[in-house]
């Protein structure tokens, strides 16, 4: 869990540098990008529920 809420901060520090620097655009979509792979672990994470895969 900790993972996916590191990548989502990542994400919004990189989608705000990239709105406000001119010229860094690419850092916007790349922050895009990091969002949707959190998103992507997360969704995993939650499917599987809290169960450990030892019991």
């Amino acid at each position: 869990m900790a993972l996916a809420l590191f990548l989502i901060i990542v994400a919004i520090v990189l989608g705000i540098v990239g709105v406000v620097a001119k010229g860094l655009l690419y850092l916007l979509f790349t922050g895009v990008a990091v969002l949707v792979v959190a998103m992507v672990i997360s969704a995993v994470r939650f499917r599987r529920g809290g169960r450990s895969p030892n019991r």
